[in-house]
């Protein structure tokens, strides 16, 4: 069986396309090596990503070694911390689908016999993992590393230290020279912001479900061990070649599984859910909301990684990675070990010399944060197809809280009462309309949320929206409430001052309001018109499922 490269490279018929390869200056030797893609999305826009061009001739030079031939092809990515609280953001979550289709596109259209997939920050990784499962090449991810945290007055901090800063400036609680020394310090070089935010879990995870080596999730940008992982990633691709071990082969249902249990144990992005749901659509692995409440259930919680705790993705590192947290894990059989790889080992070979380093930053499994994981999915009138909580980032006393709903129909709306003081302890804030199609783009909260711990108010303020939160987001902050406003649900019915009752642990979310009432609201909602008419948001509106189906797109 021929490699996909031949349909370029052999035969007297494919003497046009080999003439455009020497063109970019390959030899004759390079061209009957295995063609590999290393897609990139390095740019000079997103700190995650400034560096991935040293990340990318590490992996080259690993393919080189093991006898193929690298190709450099591009990728975009959004910066969502620069984009954060403007239209900007409403192209975050879209970019993911664009980026899935992108790699479809360079690897087909190029014929490559296999791809090292190189992103760093929120969308970029599960959007390009995305498109590997629909292409089923081998692949393997090879990510960028965690930003290191500033340094805040001797105590380290992150972005979300950053977010929460305007909040407490807005209250009076600091100065203008306390907000201007946290923006100069909190995020320090290169890498992706330092907690654990969605793009550290989605590198995480991706090193958990397997289709990433051992250290891919918490080796810092900036360490060697980086730069040695990326060759290692490059000369790895050349066995997986040889072998055709593709992506469907890693991604199962069981593997998934194995990456919702670490997600649960790591105290992950809400965010996570979202991606995970897309990419078991793409993997054809049947996964849903419930599945997600199940495996959060019986797997502890073991890590407090910021915006949680005090601990950041180094610290994590330090202590032994994600390979010691999924030895925890295997100690009450909460995982897979049988299951293959793209190492070429199993996890129980990956995880077999890993030790948990430190008990205060990773939990013994016997004796977790908490017998439940960090993430929560409720269910109610309100949300009847799910929403979703970081519960690990949740106060004890807000886990249950019932409260006088203050209504807004987009995010400035909110920003705007929130910033002016008019939120008091005790309100349930509820965003909409800023779903997957109502935003469009599912816009995440961070500002919100992170203005209402500024203020000293997310232990008596909880917030709800069929938008979405950053990882970088603490508090009672319930997103993806579906179905979402624009399509109907409940929460385009709610009304100031109604009463919402949230119930964390017994997964429940009710509208306090009769049947009755919320029939006469039924009648006379009107469902209102698109707020974009053009362009890709307008074709993203159209075509975007709900976030309870991982907002892919039909």
């Amino acid at each position: 069986m021929g490699r996909p490269s031949d349909k370029v490279l052999k035969g007297d018929q494919c003497a046009p396309q080999r003439s455009l390869f020497y063109a970019l200056g390959l030899t004759k030797e390079e061209l009957e090596r295995p063609l590999i893609a290393v897609v990139s999305a390095h740019s000079e826009i997103v700190p995650g990503h400034a560096h991935l061009d040293k990340i990318c001739e590490a992996v080259k030079a690993g393919i080189r070694m093991a006898g193929g031939t690298p190709i450099m092809v591009p990728a975009i990515g959004v910066c969502d911390g620069i984009a954060m609280g403007h239209i900007g953001m409403k192209y975050s979550l879209a970019s993911r689908e664009l980026i899935a289709d992108s790699v479809e596109t360079m690897i087909m259209a190029h014929a490559f016999d296999g791809m090292v997939l190189v992103p760093n920050c929120d969308k970029i990784v599960p959007g390009m993992f995305m498109g590997a499962l629909r292409v089923n090449l081998p692949a393997i991810i090879m990510s960028g590393g965690a930003m290191l945290p500033g340094n805040y007055h001797g105590k380290a901090m992150s972005l979300s230290t950053m977010f929460e800063a305007v909040g407490s400036k807005k209250a009076g609680l600091i100065d203008e020279d306390e907000l201007t020394y946290i923006e100069q310090n909190a995020c320090p070089g290169c890498g992706s912001c330092s907690g654990m935010f969605t793009a550290n879990s989605m590198n995480c995870l991706c090193e958990a479900i397997g289709m990433a080596l051992p250290g891919n999730g918490t080796i810092p940008a900036v360490s060697n061990e980086r730069i040695q992982l990326a060759k290692h990633a490059g000369m790895k691709i050349m066995e997986l070649v040889e072998n055709q071990v593709k992506p469907r082969d890693i991604v199962s249902e069981a593997s998934i599984h194995n990456a919702l249990a670490c997600d649960m144990a790591l105290g992950c992005s809400s965010n996570s859910v979202l991606h995970l749901l897309a990419i078991a659509h793409e993997a054809r692995v049947e996964l849903d909301l419930n599945k997600i409440n199940e495996i959060s259930a019986r797997t502890p919680n073991l890590c407090r990684l910021a915006p949680a705790g005090p601990d950041h993705i180094v610290d994590l590192h330090h202590a032994g990675g994600v390979g010691a947290v999924m030895k925890e894990l295997a100690k009450k059989d909460l995982i897979d070990t049988s299951l293959m790889t793209v190492s070429g080992h199993s996890v129980a070979e990956n995880i077999a010399k890993a030790q948990n380093l430190d008990h205060n930053i990773i939990k013994d499994v016997e004796t977790p944060n908490s017998k439940t994981g960090g993430i929560a999915v409720l269910f109610g009138n309100l949300a009847q197809e799910g929403c979703v909580v970081k519960r690990s980032a949740v106060a004890e006393k807000m886990l249950t809280h019932t409260g006088s709903a203050r209504v807004f129909n987009s995010e400035e709306e909110a920003n705007e009462a929130i910033y002016s003081g008019k939120i008091i302890k005790g309100d349930v804030v509820v965003i909409r309309y800023e779903g997957p199609k109502g935003g469009p783009g599912m816009r995440e909260m961070l500002n919100p949320t992170s203005a209402l711990a500024g203020m000293k108010l997310d232990q008596d303020v909880a917030l709800i929206t069929d938008g979405r939160f950053s990882g970088a987001t603490r508090g009672a902050a319930i997103g993806h409430v579906s179905p979402e406003a624009a399509a109907g649900g409940l929460i385009a019915l709610v009304e100031e001052g109604d009463l919402i009752a949230i119930d964390i642990p017994n997964g429940s979310i009710q509208l306090l309001v009769d049947e009755e009432t919320l029939a006469q609201r039924q009648a006379a909602w009107v469902k209102p018109e698109p707020n974009v008419t053009e362009g890709w948001l307008y074709r993203y509106q159209r075509m975007v499922t709900s976030g309870s189906k991982g907002a892919v797109l039909e």
